[in-house]
């Protein structure tokens, strides 16, 4: 695996590009979950890129996929907060929307790690 920043990353730039659409969603929120579920959901949605570039910047192989690993979680947890704000009604009720690109970033980050070990 050969790249030069985490900028040339597909993953990373999809992970910002899921950021800043959580950040446009949350943004309709009432004011009063300014600090609840608004403000925890952008927080996991800026840990997924940060982490990938993070564990980049390591350089090595075993930081990256540390760092990737909290990458899912972060995805995880970012999943779990727009279930329940789809529960609450704060956010559209969408097939191809939040959730799939969560599933699709997903999906890289394990590919990502499978080759990091495939290349040990």
């Amino acid at each position: 695996m050969v790249f030069r920043s985490h900028r040339d990353l597909e993953v990373w730039k999809r992970a910002m590009d899921l950021a800043v659409e959580v950040y446009r969603q949350t943004a309709r929120f009432p004011t009063d979950e300014r600090y609840g579920l608004k403000g925890q959901m952008r927080r996991a949605a800026v840990s997924v890129p940060s982490n990938i570039a993070e564990g980049a910047a390591r350089g090595t192989r075993r930081d990256f996929e540390r760092f990737l690993r909290m990458a899912l979680g972060s995805l995880a947890e970012l999943e779990t907060q727009w279930l329940l704000a789809q529960g609450l009604a704060l956010v559209p009720q969408e097939e191809d929307g939040i959730l799939h690109r969560i599933k699709q970033i997903r999906v890289m980050i394990l590919g990502l790690i499978r080759n990091l070990r495939q290349t040990k």
